[in-house]
């Protein structure tokens, strides 16, 4: 019976700390974390396209955290950007940090790529735009037609990717998307919250 308690009390103890460690201390660091200064919140289009984005599963691929120039110059000589702070991500929620690196990071991908017609161009047919790339296509996000219609977003591809005859028009989960995309431009300056003392 005394071995039990002792061994219930180690596991109890432990999971305290476990639980003081990975949850209140966190909270604690962060739960000053205002926006950054020109962070500005998601439109209802970019949260619906936020939502395509976590739908189709982007953050397997594609990370949203470059590194730091100290820790990873080749984060920052491949055009990222800086490296985030807490606030950059205040209006994330679940977060999109990712950890894989199979596509490019895409914290600026606004900023780096901020047109919408190669955006979606690129959705559609990736090799179009990025010669040998593993990316898929996400042909189900748009439709081929004979003719555009009013209001129809015909996406404009280069010679040799677009269908003979036939447009190829954005559905509004693509238009959504590359809304969310473009709003991922985290230019704007910021303070180091690591060594701002706060």
């Amino acid at each position: 019976m005394e071995s039990e308690v002792k061994l219930l009390s180690g596991a109890m103890v432990t999971l305290a700390l476990s639980t003081a460690t990975l949850v209140v201390v966190p909270y604690m660091q962060l739960s000053h974390v205002e926006p950054s200064p020109g962070l500005k919140p998601y439109t209802s289009q970019q949260l619906r396209g936020r939502e395509v984005y976590i739908a189709n599963g982007c953050v397997y691929c594609h990370s949203q955290q470059p590194r730091s120039q100290a820790q990873t110059p080749a984060d920052f000589k491949r055009g990222w950007g800086r490296a985030p702070v807490a606030g950059d991500y205040y209006y994330d929620s679940p977060h999109q940090l990712g950890d894989m690196r199979t596509g490019p990071d895409l914290f600026n991908i606004g900023a780096r790529q901020p047109s919408a017609d190669w955006n979606l161009g690129h959705l559609y047919q990736p090799r179009a735009y990025t010669p040998g790339s593993i990316m898929p296509s996400y042909p189900y996000m748009f439709e081929v037609k004979d003719k555009a219609g009013p209001g129809d977003r015909v996406v404009h591809l280069p010679p040799g990717f677009a269908p003979l005859g036939q447009v190829v028009v954005a559905r509004p989960e693509a238009v959504d998307l590359v809304q969310y995309l473009l709003g991922l431009d985290h230019t704007y300056p910021v303070k180091n919250e690591l060594n701002s003392g706060k």
